[in-house]
């Protein structure tokens, strides 16, 4: 599929519209995913703009449309700290989420941040090779892959420079960010570009310019790792509000 065909652009006038369209977005691909497979497989994101969106998720108005039973979730990126953990993704995932919905223990994969980083992303590959089963030198096919954008242009923990940008081997790697002096776990390009749906989730002025230089195909985009999602066979959905698009 061609990206520039396949792309949409969603513009909302604030997060809370964004987080409403997100969360119907994601009760419709659950339930179509649902009637075709018998099951929804997700790949969640961390940051304050996903967390507004799964505590919508997890409102009376909206938990009760999901079969949760059928709904897998796991991570697109984690930080390398225990899941108690303050800047564990996937203990804001169970605050605003998990401990609000009636979702079965097992259909929970977390990334293990708490193991030294190269044992982790070993362990959640297998893990990922033994649910998907994908075919030999195929990689998983997510339902959805939800994804932020940084000020910097990086998405899930895949940052500028980054050796596993160029990683096609892999479906987890281990990144370490100099300028945060931490280890991050994240799934690879591979991973993310082989989902049937992927929704940015953009809000804030503070994105407007790198957003624009990625929709626009700016020259400059090119050294962006957002700009490197690029489904091969599936939509690539973005979902912003207006102070991240910037002025008309």
């Amino acid at each position: 599929m061609n990206q520039f065909t396949e792309r949409e652009i969603i513009v909302c006038q604030d997060i809370e519209e964004l987080n409403r369209k997100a969360a119907e977005r994601f009760i419709a691909l659950a339930g179509d995913a649902i009637s075709r497979s018998e099951r929804f497989t997700v790949a969640l994101s961390g940051g304050s703009t996903p967390k507004a969106l799964y505590s919508l998720i997890a409102s009376p108005d909206y938990r009760e449309r999901v079969d949760w039973s059928r709904v897998h979730l796991f991570w697109g990126d984690e930080r390398c700290v225990p899941p108690d953990h303050m800047e564990s993704n996937f203990r804001m995932v169970q605050e605003a989420l998990l401990s609000k919905i009636s979702l079965p223990p097992e259909n929970v994969y977390r990334m293990p941040g708490e193991k030294a980083p190269q044992d982790a992303a070993a362990d959640y590959e297998n893990e990922l090779r033994t649910f998907f089963r994908p075919a030999v030198n195929a990689v998983p096919r997510f339902d959805l892959i939800l994804l932020g954008l940084g000020e910097d242009g990086h998405t899930a923990s895949l940052f500028p420079g980054s050796s596993a940008l160029n990683e096609h081997n892999r479906l987890v790697a281990t990144v370490y960010v100099q300028r945060l002096k931490a280890h991050r776990l994240t799934l690879t390009l591979s991973v993310i570009n082989a989902a049937g749906q992927i929704l940015f989730l953009v809000s804030g002025q503070s994105k407007a310019a790198v957003a624009k230089a990625i929709l626009s195909s700016d020259s400059a985009a090119k050294d962006y790792p957002a700009a490197r999602v690029k489904p091969i066979d599936g939509r690539l959905t973005w979902l912003m509000t207006q102070d991240a698009v910037g002025p008309v």
